[in-house]
């Protein structure tokens, strides 16, 4: 008796203890492929919009050249392709995560395998966000949720910790 009294708390704490969300994901990894190649520069960043349907950036703009190879940042399978307001959009399916490339001539098709790093197009010019000059807008999504693909590379945003507490450094600073 005294003992399945011991047990109860025991049990109780563990059926409290907060479980991840069933299909819930890490976080994206960093071991994606850069979409253009040399590593290229950044003309804009990523800016989520506070709501929603509200203005913001939903991906970030890379440099680039008319003409310029296209590589799918993560091996999937290619989910869409097709013109979008004038512009060819190359999506691509990772599980939970979804890359999108534009301006975009494809060389892929719906429904292809992929492998990191694979050309899956070139850039175009026509419908470009850096016009005159030629850019890669790409995207990242995990479900309806905008993320910043730069995280893919490891380049995202710096993540700074608190520093712990002087006890818990056994008194150096």
């Amino acid at each position: 008796m005294l003992r399945r009294l011991l047990l109860l708390p025991i049990l109780l704490l563990v059926l409290l203890l907060p479980r991840p969300a069933a299909g819930a994901e890490p976080a994206p990894s960093r071991d994606g492929a850069w979409p253009l190649q040399p590593r290229p520069q950044v003309v804009e960043g990523f800016d989520p919009p506070a709501v929603r349907w509200g203005s913001g950036h939903r991906g970030v703009d890379l440099a680039g050249w008319p003409g310029a190879p296209v590589h799918a940042a993560l091996a999937g399978r290619v989910a869409f392709v097709g013109t979008v307001a004038g512009r060819g959009v190359v999506s691509v399916q990772h599980g939970a995560l979804r890359t999108t490339y534009q301006p975009v001539t494809p060389s892929v098709a719906a429904g292809d395998t992929v492998a990191r790093g694979q050309v899956i197009g070139h850039l175009a010019l026509a419908g470009s966000h850096c016009f005159p000059g030629s850019c890669l807008h790409w995207g990242l999504k995990r479900g309806e949720t905008y993320l910043d693909p730069l995280v893919l590379v490891g380049a995202g945003p710096v993540r700074l910790l608190p520093l712990r507490p002087l006890g818990l450094l056994g008194g150096v600073v």
